[in-house]
């Protein structure tokens, strides 16, 4: 009660109090056709399911490791025991390998039908060094947290979970300032935004919003997708803008400029910031919430030992998944509020429009998922929502008479612009 509490406060603290735009109804038929829609159902939906197939074996895993752990890792979570710290390092990173060789398959099949729909670029060979890497990172900091997580519990038996808390919002904001120029290095190239008209109309578009951008990259991302984004990252010197090299190069400049703005939304409003102070708010009672979790799937094995690993790793996954689905509400008004100030920054719907239909349609995304799905994982609004903003703006707008109807030849012979929307004979 008191972790969904935390979660809730900090959810009504931090959500945004003004700048959104309520959206318009708008049917997905309108902007997609039938081959669209039938394409990104055929593609997401066994995506999902085998998304939940790779959490429900990995709790799984977690489970019988914890409760009923097999003779071999018994004797090794024993083992590891004798030297509580180094041992922790050890079972922390094998523990993160574990998961990693469990879900393979099914990460396999997920990318096999990413390449056969067109979305991903990479081979296999790249596929599995990419995966390598990120298994070793992953196992990096696993291990580094289960040395962390036994040494506080050993250290203060009883009431672990307050230095504990402190320490996730630290090690949260030094990966969020750190990750930007180590991590995400080792999977891609990123260059600053080389001279010209682009980086001009960045630099103008941050000037008119007052927003201090720092640096604007562009990321090779076709190396791994056809798909296109952008996301802000970093703090302090680490802060940055990055673009997809699909989105430069494939998406008409009216629609990089909404992106921009949308992005430079994120940056005037502190997100990354807000989103720390969030995680600063509902740590201490999920980190009790993952103590007391974790003590009862331990079964009365000593706190503090590599043996209690398993459960720990189990307790704070479920706990994890509760208070993101509660992040993701706040995360679903922020991601409004961008939408909005893009339309006010470049008062231009029409391109959010297309650039939202264009995402959608490159990304194999479904433009409007099932309710319950979106509410538990959904960090955006869905893009036929992020479509009747633009609609809703549109229609309230000084400028909405002088708005040219914008036509994609990809819709079906269709109008963007629902207010205007007629087919073409």
């Amino acid at each position: 009660m008191a972790a969904a509490g935390a979660a809730a406060v900090a959810t009504l603290l931090l959500r945004p109090r003004g700048g959104l735009i309520d959206a318009a109804a708008v049917d997905p038929t309108a902007y997609f056709s039938a081959a669209e829609l039938e394409r990104a159902r055929d593609f997401r939906g066994p995506q999902r399911i085998i998304g939940f197939a790779g959490l429900g074996l990995s709790a799984a895993t977690l489970a019988v490791l914890a409760l009923r752990p097999p003779r071999p890792a018994r004797a090794a979570l024993e083992r590891a025991s004798a030297r509580p710290l180094l041992g922790a390092a050890a079972v922390g990173a094998g523990l993160s390998l574990v998961l990693v060789v469990i879900g393979l398959p099914l990460a396999a099949v997920a990318h096999e039908r990413a390449a056969d729909f067109g979305l991903s670029t990479q081979t296999w060979p790249a596929w599995l060094a990419d995966t390598g890497k990120a298994a070793g990172i992953g196992a990096l900091l696993a291990g580094a947290g289960a040395l962390l997580a036994v040494a506080v519990i050993r250290r203060f038996p009883r009431h672990w979970w307050a230095p504990a808390s402190l320490g996730v919002v630290v090690i949260a904001a030094a990966y969020t300032t750190l990750a930007p120029v180590t991590v995400d290095r080792l999977f891609n190239r990123f260059e600053p935004l080389p001279r010209g008209e682009l980086r001009s109309e960045v630099l103008e578009l941050a000037r008119r919003s007052g927003v201090e951008v720092g640096e604007v990259y562009r990321v090779d991302a076709s190396r791994r997708t056809t798909g296109a984004n952008a996301y802000v990252g970093g703090l302090g010197a680490t802060k940055r803008v990055v673009l997809y090299d699909n989105l430069i190069d494939d998406f008409p400049p009216p629609e990089v400029r909404s992106v921009v703005a949308h992005e430079l939304a994120h940056v005037e409003n502190r997100d990354l910031s807000r989103g720390l102070l969030w995680l600063a708010i509902v740590a201490p009672a999920a980190t009790l919430l993952v103590q007391r979790l974790g003590e009862a799937l331990s079964r009365g094995r000593p706190p503090g030992t590599p043996a209690t690993l398993p459960a720990l790793a189990l307790s704070l996954g479920i706990v994890s998944f509760a208070v993101g689905a509660a992040g993701n509400v706040l995360s679903r008004q922020v991601e409004a509020r961008a939408d909005a100030y893009a339309l006010e920054l470049t008062r231009d719907p029409d391109a959010a429009v297309g650039l939202d239909r264009r995402l959608a349609v490159q990304n194999v995304a479904d433009p409007d998922p099932p309710e319950a799905l979106h509410a538990l994982f959904g960090t955006h609004p869905t893009t036929v929502e992020r479509i009747g903003m633009a609609v809703a703006y549109s229609t309230r707008s000084p400028e909405s008479d002088a708005l040219q109807d914008s036509y994609s030849p990809g819709n079906s012979g269709r109008f963007l612009m629902p207010s205007r929307v007629r087919h073409l004979e």
